[in-house]
């Protein structure tokens, strides 16, 4: 097999079919995700050992190669011929190589394109603080981040620093000027370049995602001193994700973090990409505003009580998690049982619905 030519027919084809993913394993043909769902490509062959290792190995350079096969997994990205990139993880499974790519549009869509809350716009009006938008993986976060970066590219004059891994949407200089770093390629860790940041003149700094204790007080430091900080996080709702932040630190030390996020804080995105009714899918978000009740409950450490302050704001701008499913059910967008798989709280969102 040429590996090499085989690789460009799967590439152009998950393209075609619009698919979010692509996978390369032993025992089975290729399978692409489309619309969230696996997709077998049954009339291909399935692959053997050889043959996943030979697809995954064209798509390396030999230092690539090297490290893979001494660290035993590989993050990077993939430009296929300037048409698309892809974010490309390889690793082992039962001792055969493996490959998970996922297809990073060339064109960054704006908020309405994504569906995305009109309230979304006024996070990109902020100079100062912390944003963070957060959801399950695979849920469109880093979409999300490209837009709302994207529109501050478009609307005013900044410098922009983003800090990836790997790197997933290019940015084109329009106002701002962008300088995106890589993981491995452009820095050693989050945790460094973030604090390299302080020495480089950002207006705007994007953290692809927080990962250790040390990165996330940094990104909070970066937020009090004058920048504007976007950040991701694998939770699942506002509430959640302070909890996670400041469960990263020792007793000693939560107070400061929980001070310096009540300060700081701008507000937090929760997302779901929800199936849709007729097929594709569309956001649903929770929404909150870092408001003077939210900060006194951060402050005081009374985290619990972020839901019901959420679902009563909404003349703050705040949407609960259900109130967003609800209102796509409402609108005929989404299906009532979709909608329920995907609440935090199923049993509320009956009632509302």
């Amino acid at each position: 097999m040429n590996y090499q030519l085989y690789l460009k027919q799967l590439l152009e084809a998950t393209i075609k079919n619009n698919a979010s993913d692509l996978h390369i394993s032993e025992g089975h043909p290729p399978v692409m995700r489309i619309s969230r769902k696996l997709t077998f490509l049954t009339k291909e062959n399935p692959l053997t050992a050889e043959d996943a290792q030979g697809i995954s190995f064209a798509l390396m350079s030999e230092e690539q190669i090297n490290d893979f096969v001494k660290e035993k997994e590989i993050d990077f990205s993939y430009n296929f011929e300037g048409r698309a990139r892809f974010r490309v993880n390889i690793f082992y499974q039962m001792g055969t190589v493996s490959a998970a790519l996922r297809l990073v549009p060339e064109r960054i869509r704006s908020l309405e394109e994504l569906r995305m809350p009109v309230r979304l716009h006024q996070f990109c009006e902020y100079t100062q603080g912390f944003v963070l938008v957060v959801g399950p993986s695979s849920h469109g976060k880093s979409t999300t981040l490209a837009a709302m970066i994207d529109e501050i590219n478009h609307t005013r004059a900044a410098h922009i620093l983003t800090i990836e891994d790997p790197i997933e949407y290019v940015f084109k200089d329009d106002k701002s000027m962008i300088n995106q770093r890589e993981l491995h390629l452009d820095t050693l860790s989050f945790a460094k370049a973030l604090k390299s940041t302080f020495r480089e003149d950002p207006d705007v700094i994007m953290v692809g995602e927080m990962r250790d204790n040390e990165t996330m007080a940094t990104a909070i430091t970066a937020a009090e001193t004058g920048h504007l900080v976007f950040a991701t996080l694998h939770t699942n709702s506002a509430g959640q994700t302070i909890h996670r932040i400041v469960d990263n630190f020792q007793g000693d030390q939560q107070s400061q973090i929980r001070a310096q996020l009540a300060s700081s804080l701008v507000g937090i995105i929760s997302q779901r990409l929800v199936p849709a009714i007729g097929g594709g899918v569309v956001p649903a978000c929770e929404i909150m505003f870092n408001t003077p009740a939210i900060s006194n409950l951060i402050r005081d450490n009374k985290i619990y009580e972020i839901p019901l302050v959420i679902e009563t704001s909404s003349e703050a701008g705040m949407v609960s998690l259900n109130r967003s499913l609800s209102e796509l059910v409402r609108k005929g967008i989404v299906d009532i049982e979709n909608a329920v798989k995907y609440s935090n709280n199923p049993r509320e969102l009956r009632k509302l619905i």
